[in-house]
């Protein structure tokens, strides 16, 4: 069984900081609907990675005031999980979305994913994402778009929407 390197209390807590800011640069993207994020986390010698499922509700006309719903006990256990493959260097996985297509026609749904290495969250192409999810889930691929700190200092000024509303 592979055994991971401790982290400092300060690793992961600016870890959990980032998970934190990475939710509200995803959340904040989000059109009106009923969206779902998964996160698979593991690492060499671990036979199924750990998983953790956000369901998140984006009520609204697609502008800046609309209202982001989550339920406590999800956010706070993908936070955790998240923060965890941010901190620990030996970790990899995947976090994609699932959300409702906007445009009629095909799917129902359109996919993006993020690759987890080194603790960092690597946005994929359509392609990838379609690799990485493959036949989980029926959808459309699309391309996904940067979800970590803005290198312009502004991460304070954003703090993920759970705390504003909670289901």
């Amino acid at each position: 069984m592979a055994q991971l390197k401790p982290v400092s209390l300060d690793v992961f807590a600016e870890a959990r900081d980032e998970a934190h800011v990475v939710l509200a640069n995803l959340m904040g993207r989000l059109a009106p609907g009923e969206h779902v994020v998964r996160l698979g986390v593991g690492m060499d010698g671990q036979e199924r990675p750990l998983s953790a499922t956000l369901p998140v509700t984006v009520e609204g006309d697609g502008g800046s005031d609309d209202l982001v719903g989550v339920e406590q006990k999800y956010f706070e256990n993908f936070c955790f999980l998240l923060a965890c493959g941010l901190a620990q260097t030996q970790c990899w996985g995947v976090m994609y979305l699932r959300s409702p297509a906007t445009e009629q026609g095909g799917s129902a749904y359109v996919i993006r994913a993020w690759d987890l290495s080194w603790g960092v969250l690597n946005e994929c192409e359509a392609a990838r994402a379609e690799e990485l999810i493959g036949e989980r889930e029926p959808a459309v691929f699309g391309d996904a778009f940067g979800v970590h700190s803005n290198s312009d200092g502004d991460e304070e000024a954003i703090y993920p929407p759970v705390a504003y509303s909670v289901l």
